[in-house]
């Protein structure tokens, strides 16, 4: 009896040993799933959007920051995860002849300027000091969430920059600058207290390289729309409006990023080519030396995305019989709501359409010149009829 039960105990730990090395491959498997799924090996995003030019003039400024808000917003990063900070209002701007809109083509039918746009710094909120406070995450306690960066250590931040700049440096408000060097060394703090785990920098500005070239804190990627000496271009001048509406990276960039879904496998190598000198007139560029992964294995969503957060289970799950029935139904309550429900701001019509539809047909008005010579001809008529004599009579 004795005998028999240490056999049997004997076969059980004998099984187990055999068990284990599938066990652990199983596990293994599953860790390598995991591991593929989060290839950057982030598991949030975060976008900080800065517009850093005032008056009228600088429409184009806060267009270019209202599209990129939009097309992340469309790739999936919520409102929570977004500081935008817009040093004007051109929507209430009095000289904008449709109020409460920004518009960033000609054609004047995509309205960037939403009604679910949560700016959270505004006009003179948008100072060098308040920008750095948000990135290094020095900010009195009374900020409320919405105003602050609360990244961590495994977050992906796309940090978009566009105004006037130089040599060096970035204007803000046209009070003050923020240097390459300052903005070097709040990277380089964000790195050391563990706020981001890969970031993206792009700056559309004149000689905007020189803003990266001080760069030195590890996983930062940079593009610029113009190398040092070079002017970064406006874009799409609107007579109805009175300035340009766009800048051409910015333009180009958007373009681009219209055909990105959230599950694009495009990578940042086909970003850097979006915008050749012979479209943008300037030269823009890249720095990637401070990247750890290659840019052709980096997903344009890994940035301008957002991760979906997921549970990988090894258990069976049972779906009920009449799940068919249920798909139809909730088709149906779909389809009433898109109905009843207007569109979103981030489901207006596509860019990709608007870019290439032709302009709209303007109404006819008889040129200054045609008017000038009717005037003329009906001045030698009257002289021809009447002569000199009855101009008494007039004046």
């Amino acid at each position: 009896m004795v005998d028999t039960y240490f056999l049997s105990q004997g076969l059980t730990t004998l099984a187990g040993l055999l068990l284990l090395p599938f066990s652990s491959l199983a596990a293994s498997q599953i860790e390598d799933q995991a591991e593929q799924f989060f290839r950057s090996g982030h598991t949030n995003n975060w976008a900080v959007l800065v517009c850093t030019s005032r008056f009228w003039f600088n429409y184009r400024h806060v267009a270019n920051t209202l599209s990129v808000y939009r097309s992340v917003k469309r790739l999936g990063i919520p409102d929570s995860h977004i500081v935008l900070m817009l040093a004007d209002d051109m929507a209430c701007n009095p000289r904008n002849p449709k109020p409460a809109t920004v518009y960033s083509h000609k054609n004047m039918e995509l309205n960037v300027y939403g009604d679910d746009v949560e700016v959270d710094y505004r006009s003179y909120e948008v100072t060098v000091e308040n920008f750095l406070r948000v990135l290094t995450g020095r900010i009195p306690s009374s900020t409320p969430r919405s105003k602050r960066l609360l990244s961590d250590d495994r977050s992906n931040i796309l940090i978009y920059m566009t105004g006037h700049g130089g040599n060096g440096f970035l204007k803000f408000q046209d009070s003050e600058e923020i240097t390459n060097i300052e903005l070097a060394d709040a990277f380089e703090q964000m790195w050391q207290k563990r706020r981001y785990n890969e970031l993206l920098f792009i700056i559309d500005t004149c000689q905007g390289a020189s803003m990266y070239e001080r760069f030195y804190s590890p996983n930062i990627m940079a593009l610029a729309s113009s190398q040092v000496g070079e002017d970064s271009l406006s874009h799409q001048p609107d007579p109805a409006v009175g300035v340009h509406l766009m800048d051409r990276y910015t333009f180009y960039v958007l373009e681009f990023l219209e055909e990105i879904n959230p599950a694009s496998q495009t990578n940042m190598n086909d970003l850097f080519q979006v915008c050749p000198k012979s479209l943008c007139v300037s030269t823009p560029g890249h720095r990637t030396d401070l990247f750890q992964r290659d840019p052709k294995n980096v997903l344009i969503t890994d940035f301008f995305g957002s991760v979906r957060k997921v549970e990988i289970t090894t258990e069976t799950i049972s779906l009920q019989p009449d799940s068919g029935v249920t798909e139809s139904s909730y088709k149906k309550d779909q389809m009433v709501e898109e109905l009843m429900e207007p569109l979103k701001y981030a489901e207006q019509l596509p860019v990709a359409q608007i870019i290439h539809q032709k302009p709209k047909l303007k109404d006819w008005h008889p040129p200054g010149g045609f008017i000038l010579g009717l005037w003329a001809l009906i001045i030698m008529v009257f002289f021809k009829t009447y002569g000199i004599k009855h101009m008494k009579f007039i004046f």
